[in-house]
């Protein structure tokens, strides 16, 4: 079961990637999204992302995900409905778009170091279940 996004309507496949979605597209300067998370999770910013993946799909609209028969994973993994990508070319007008100033970039690299240290997390917490077991 994938997600639509409350904000721009962008599919996404699930909570998690609803959770990244919202939070990068906020951290990028899009302020509809900070406005949104601000409203109905103010504790984003502090939030791992199954933490906000569990918030944020209360007010989420549910959608089916194609199944394709060729895959041999099952279920096709991309939503309908626009990507992520499309959905932000389609705001090159609003703040954020174009050159990156040295705060985006910035910016960036500290969400990207974040998101590769919470996958290390969320890698642990796995080992750590599974020689639980």
């Amino acid at each position: 079961m994938g997600y639509v996004c409350p904000v721009c309507t962008a599919g996404v496949a699930d909570g998690r990637q609803l959770a990244d979605h919202l939070a990068v597209t906020a951290s990028l300067g899009r302020e509809d999204h900070r406005a949104w998370l601000e409203t109905h999770a103010p504790e984003w910013a502090d939030s791992t992302r199954d933490e906000l993946a569990e918030r944020v799909t209360e007010y989420a609209t549910e959608m089916d995900l194609p199944v394709s028969d060729d895959a041999p994973e099952g279920p096709a993994s991309r939503p309908q409905g626009p990507r992520l990508e499309d959905a932000l070319a389609q705001q090159t007008t609003g703040p954020g778009r174009g050159d990156l100033t040295a705060d985006a970039e910035s910016v960036l690299e500290e969400a990207m170091e974040l998101t590769r240290e919470m996958d290390a997390t969320d890698s642990d917490d796995s080992s750590e279940e599974t020689n639980e077991r």
